[in-house]
């Protein structure tokens, strides 16, 4: 058999290979959906509605923030969990918020810091009057590091769009 045939045999099994390797193995959004997360390096882009957000581990913490007057309860997946099931990396996150809010964060947080996509505000769903449906939130309370403007800057709320670049 031909180099140029058994290329154009193995191509197909390749091409499948590679797709798999790079594609997350996620459902289609059922429901409304209420993130993208959008691969600039490759122009993806994976849709999650809340069903898709609950499946993935589930996080909770109690931490002060400068938003609320006591400490509160916040609850949801992983930042760095919801990246990979999207199959998205790179060196830089742009969050980008329901009212176009826009704000860098280094990728690297979401593997330094249990940073989470909250979705439950002491247990309860968040609207979007009160910063849902999803609020990125770090463990201020975890490390001192962490309660700084910087961070807190980081914590976009009304989160709809993430581009890792």
């Amino acid at each position: 058999m031909s180099l140029r045939r058994t290329f154009l045999l193995a191509w197909p099994a390749a091409a499948l290979l590679l797709a798999a390797r790079i594609s997350p193995a996620l459902d289609a959004p059922t429901g409304k959906v209420i993130l993208t997360v959008e691969s600039k390096p490759d122009g993806r882009k994976v849709d999650f509605d809340l069903a898709m957000l609950e499946k993935l581990p589930q996080r909770s913490f109690t931490t002060q923030t400068p938003w609320y007057p006591t400490p509160r309860t916040f609850t949801g997946p992983l930042l760095r969990d919801v990246l990979a099931a999207a199959g998205a990396s790179g060196e830089q996150l742009r969050l980008i918020a329901l009212n176009d809010y826009k704000v860098s964060m280094p990728a690297a947080d979401s593997r330094k810091f249990d940073v989470i996509l909250a979705r439950l505000l002491d247990g309860q769903p968040m609207p979007v009057r009160d910063k849902g449906p999803l609020f990125v939130i770090y463990p201020y309370d975890s490390n001192p590091e962490l309660r700084s403007e910087m961070y807190f800057n980081r914590s976009a709320w009304q989160l709809r769009t993430i581009e890792v670049q």
